[in-house]
């Protein structure tokens, strides 16, 4: 679906400009994302494997929920808006603990110039994996690791179909917080 997304500046700040999202991925225009990462507090993370329809990382197992920010939306409201869509989970904003806004600017052998800024949620997930329902463009299906799999998975990055290699500083931080928070 090509949506308008807003368009931001090098350093995150919204520019007032809005752009549809094939345009900003063909220009590398900077826009921002919500990431949502969904623990348990049996010390497990949920893990979605992209579709294989994805244009960028089919197949490849990562985040929980991800998705873009569609223009004049708050990052809270599009992390709620693309859990619901993604696996059919409704979550409220004090569900949602915002653990930092990090950049991610990849280029990709399609093509796609992807300048984001993730702005990245930890919630706890309290619904079993079989009341989830999940969006059969977005998600080829869902598992819930431990967190010492999730260590192994990304200390051997690159190796496991799992996580985006270039970004290991990015999945350490956030397995860090959730650990710290599922505590």
């Amino acid at each position: 679906m090509d949506e308008y997304i807003d368009v931001a500046t090098k350093d995150g700040k919204l520019t007032g400009e809005k752009e549809l999202k094939s345009i900003i991925h063909k220009q590398g225009l900077y826009h921002h994302t919500a990431h949502i990462w969904l623990y348990t507090k049996n010390k497990e993370i949920l893990l979605a494997q992209r579709s294989s329809k994805k244009a960028i990382c089919p197949l490849l197992w990562d985040v929980s929920v991800a998705g873009h920010i569609d223009a004049g939306e708050t990052p809270k409201q599009a992390a709620i808006r693309e859990t619901q869509e993604e696996i059919g989970l409704k979550l409220i904003e004090k569900d949602l603990k915002l653990i930092g806004i990090f950049k991610c600017f990849q280029t990709y052998p399609n093509g796609l110039i992807d300048n984001e800024f993730h702005n990245t949620y930890i919630a706890e997930l309290k619904t079993p994996l079989t009341k989830l329902s999940l969006q059969e463009n977005e998600v080829e299906q869902v598992k819930l690791v431990t967190f010492t799999a999730f260590k192994n998975l990304i200390k051997n990055i690159g190796k496991n179909n799992h996580f985006v290699p270039s970004n290991k500083a990015y999945y350490q931080t956030v397995f860090k917080k959730i650990n710290s928070e599922a505590l």
